[in-house]
């Protein structure tokens, strides 16, 4: 018989995703995707200033994840969240979607927008469970084993209490990115 409790698990934790961080984002990119994006893919969002964070957990900052979201307009658009395999359906991916949506409404974002494969109904299930309704499909938007797949677009209105958010500078985990 043990008596040793279990250890609760390192707290997770939001940062921004630097240019030297996209080694350690590409392994889980790979190990997640078929058909994952490139170095240059995420480079270019850098540059370009999307809001661009990584999920990590312990003293040795673990990555689990990352996501990429682009905000214009009033409007977020979800481009990439991603999960490693091995650490999925542990609640990271709902983590990672309530850190965007407060990253949104501390920008004054009314909207958030994300398409998602039609065949991966773990995260479909995710962004419904979420809020996310879904508004229209895009054709042939994604690459596939036999051609192109669709794409499921869906859509969450931001929350007013993310919005009250935006002037709340204790929260230094919404800070841009």
């Amino acid at each position: 018989m043990s008596f040793e409790s279990e250890r609760p698990e390192p707290a997770i934790s939001f940062a921004p995703m630097t240019l030297a961080d996209i080694d350690r984002v590409l392994i889980v990119e790979r190990a997640a995707y078929g058909y994952p994006w490139s170095h240059g893919v995420f480079r270019d969002c850098l540059s370009a200033g999307y809001s661009c964070w990584l999920l990590e957990q312990g003293v040795g900052r673990q990555l689990h994840g990352f996501a990429i979201m682009s905000i214009g307009a009033g409007e977020a658009h979800i481009l990439n969240l991603c999960i490693h395999p091995d650490r999925q359906r542990r609640g990271l991916g709902s983590q990672m979607l309530d850190h965007l949506h407060g990253v949104a409404g501390a920008r004054s974002v009314r909207r958030l927008l994300l398409e998602v494969r039609p065949s991966n109904t773990a995260a479909g299930a995710l962004y419904e469970r979420a809020g996310f309704s879904i508004i229209g499909t895009r054709k042939g938007y994604y690459p596939a084993a036999c051609g192109r797949e669709d794409a499921v677009v869906m859509t969450l209105d931001v929350l007013p209490e993310y919005m009250a958010q935006s002037h709340d500078s204790a929260r230094p985990d919404l800070a841009r990115p």
